[in-house]
């Protein structure tokens, strides 16, 4: 029997484990917002983490937010990378409680994902040598990373691969992601009296209009880049006009080269309206992840999908971010999605397919062996 298929024996006999440990950390919940609940979910990974590998994690306080960082040895050939927070206030647990019924895992979070944090410890218990590998979980991936990218960047500069343990519907992984970029644009105007002398103000909410078209015309089909204004507001009664607006507006680019195109064109707005001024925040958020980032990882993925037995490994570019897109901006090679496989994240049909679990880990450890034998880069073999 085949190393890898020798970790999947041991990990399918281990799915009773493996679940009861996915049903603790969904079960400790944590939105991102929520400081307190965060932090004893770190805790309950961390207890995880450091039975499953017999190491203790460093506990990383980035504002007073916890991240969790294990390095076996160097820790410098391989990154397991992902996050302990989600988008589920607390008390969702009395709506969505965590069950097991018909081959389908549920419950709060399950997917988007603490079934891959779960999943990530089990890949590496059934590894006998760790020496090379790193760990960082983080506890504000759903609110973008804000304390916690500085760190991303730095374990992905000192590592030769990043495997992301995002979750992933019907089993493919992410190939490509979407770079975004997020702006806040600010309208001054003048008020005056809408029935009165309404040719004395200057109307942002007629400014805002105009900004919404000059906006979503930078958007290009062709190259996949979209530009979507989103919460708009303006004004304050009906019989007064306006003097202040406020736009919100989501970017998301395939390419680097795009992310600056519409960058510069964002900053060169202009007011269309006598009177009125712009104030501008915000910028590019997270690069993308390009194809060429996971091209080698997902050809080894492959090759050891298919000595397990499973078929063809499907790729998939998507238009939403992760922390892969930091490490893949960072210049490390990144492969995304090889957590939990099902659908519904941050919907109320969250969900995780319990026989994929096991096939997953067995994924997992498959690559991290053979990323610890030979980096991206060196000469191809992909076997056990």
């Amino acid at each position: 029997m085949t190393a890898i298929a020798t970790a999947l024996e041991a990990l399918e006999s281990g799915l009773p484990d493996l679940l009861a440990d996915i049903g603790a950390l969904v079960r400790t919940e944590s939105p991102s917002a929520d400081v307190s609940a965060v932090t004893d979910c770190a805790r309950a990974v961390a207890a995880l983490g450091t039975r499953l590998t017999a190491t203790p994690p460093e506990w990383l306080d980035g504002s007073g937010r916890p991240a969790l960082r294990w390095r076996f040895g160097s820790g410098d050939r391989v990154l397991l990378l992902g996050h302990f927070d989600t988008v589920w206030p607390v008390g969702s647990l009395a709506r969505h409680p965590f069950e097991v019924a018909g081959g389908r895992l549920t419950g709060p979070g399950c997917f988007d994902m603490k079934a891959g944090v779960a999943q990530l410890f089990h890949a590496l218990s059934v590894l006998d040598d760790l020496d090379g590998v790193s760990v960082l979980l983080t506890g504000d991936e759903e609110i973008g990373a804000p304390t916690s990218r500085a760190l991303i960047e730095a374990e992905a500069r000192r590592t030769r691969a990043v495997l992301v343990l995002e979750a992933s519907e019907q089993g493919a992984l992410k190939t490509a992601r979407k770079g975004v970029s997020s702006y806040e644009l600010g309208i001054a105007g003048r008020a005056a009296h809408a029935g009165l002398e309404p040719h004395r103000g200057v109307n942002t909410t007629i400014e805002l209009a105009h900004q919404v078209l000059a906006l979503s015309a930078l958007a290009d089909p062709a190259t996949g880049t979209t530009v979507t204004p989103t919460v708009a507001t303006s004004g304050t009664t009906r019989n007064t006009v306006p003097d202040a607006a406020r736009l919100l507006v989501d970017v998301r680019v395939a390419t680097a080269a795009e992310q600056d195109r519409v960058d510069r064109a964002v900053h060169a707005l202009a007011p269309a309206l006598a009177g009125a001024a712009l104030t501008l925040s915000g910028g590019p958020d997270r690069p993308p992840l390009q194809p060429s980032s996971s091209a080698e990882l997902f050809e080894r993925a492959a090759a050891h999908y298919a000595e397990l037995g499973l078929g063809p490994l499907r790729g998939v570019a998507v238009g939403g971010a992760s922390d892969g897109n930091i490490t893949a901006g960072a210049g490390a090679p990144t492969l995304d999605g090889l957590g939990a496989v099902g659908g519904g994240a941050h919907a109320d049909d969250e969900h995780v397919l319990v026989t994929e679990l096991p096939r997953r880990a067995a994924l997992v450890s498959s690559l991290v062996a053979s990323l610890l034998r030979e980096p991206p880069g060196a000469p191809d073999r992909v076997g056990p």
